[in-house]
């Protein structure tokens, strides 16, 4: 058990702002930080024990970051050779920023994470047992043929993976129930247009439990893109087939806005989600009779056309600075 009181003395010893910084990312880094990960662990403690320890959790998490900055500002005071001339005039400089995708995922990583879903990732390159046969799709599945699947000349049963469903099999496979995950990036079909690119993003989730229903579901949903959409919309579920849940649904979504011939108050598909089939938890040895959860999958792009009203979907690929630069 990490002993944060060490920590608080380090943090008082410290002599610069590197080792301070040091400090920092060990306790804080978003990936391996010791507070980081003590806190995601909370999910793991027994339920009677759990509302003390992240008692205790966030009182040295306040304590500690509190201790980091004042000791900072320690560090920076008293005389300073390096002085910044105020009265000069610095040329201009440009900053850059992330793409409007990546910067995207990072909300839906940082939204979803609050609702203690994990991150993970798998290959593009994908086997046909992966992409296809563990999630109900069999090769004489009709539902193949609408897939637009790009094969791997030369390389057997591979494929560009056509949804990042596989990674759901993968992290079933390699975790035990119950847990919740999303899984976001790139995804491959034989689709151009001005609402469809042969390279695109999605984010699909999971979550697999003893008593998981449609209504948790729905609740996480609505209450996860209202917030990545950032602008008021009506959601409605309606029935639709996917192989890999039973039963299936679609969630379409309706917003108003101000652009002449857009989709504003009209209802668009938003993307698919269901309760797990059965079959699915036989192919990754979960047992159907004791487990049960929802799955979900919605591309990337679509919620950003919304939100910032932008008409064909190919303008986030083609480079033109006059539209990155807008965001």
């Amino acid at each position: 058990m990490t002993n944060w009181s060490d920590y608080e003395q380090r943090i008082t010893r410290a002599q610069s702002s590197a080792e301070l910084d040091a400090i920092d990312h060990e306790l804080f880094s978003r990936k391996a930080g010791l507070m980081t990960e003590a806190l995601k662990a909370l999910k793991d403690i027994d339920a009677d024990k759990r509302k003390e320890t992240a008692k205790d959790l966030n009182m040295w998490k306040g304590k500690l970051s509190s201790a980091l900055e004042e000791k900072h500002k320690e560090l920076g005071g008293g005389n300073n050779n390096d002085a910044f001339d105020i009265t000069l005039d610095l040329p201009t400089q440009e900053r850059g920023h992330l793409h409007l995708i990546p910067e995207f995922i990072r909300k839906v990583e940082e939204v979803f994470g609050r609702m203690g879903f994990d991150t993970a990732d798998g290959p593009e390159i994908e086997t046909e047992e992966y992409n296809f046969n563990k999630l109900n799709v069999p090769s004489d599945h009709p539902a193949r043929d609408s897939q637009d699947t790009f094969w791997i000349e030369g390389v057997k049963n591979t494929v560009l993976r056509t949804q990042t469903s596989p990674v759901q099999i993968r992290y079933m496979l390699e975790h035990k129930p119950p847990f919740r995950m999303i899984c976001p990036g790139k995804v491959y079909r034989k689709d151009s247009d001005a609402t469809h690119s042969p390279m695109f993003h999605q984010f699909e989730g999971l979550m697999i439990g003893k008593d998981i229903s449609l209504a948790n579901l729905k609740g996480v949903l609505v209450t996860a893109l209202t917030e990545l959409i950032g602008r008021e919309v009506e959601f409605r579920f309606r029935t639709g087939y996917f192989p890999f849940v039973e039963p299936g649904l679609e969630m379409d979504m309706m917003w108003q806005g101000d652009i002449e011939d857009s989709r504003e108050g009209r209802w668009l598909e938003m993307g698919g989600c269901g309760m797990v089939h059965p079959n699915v938890l036989n192919n990754v040895g979960i047992d159907p009779n004791e487990w049960q959860g929802f799955a979900f999958g919605f591309g990337i792009e679509r919620p950003l056309m919304i939100k910032h009203q932008i008409p064909d979907l190919r303008s986030f690929y083609e480079g033109d600075l006059r539209f990155l630069r807008q965001f």
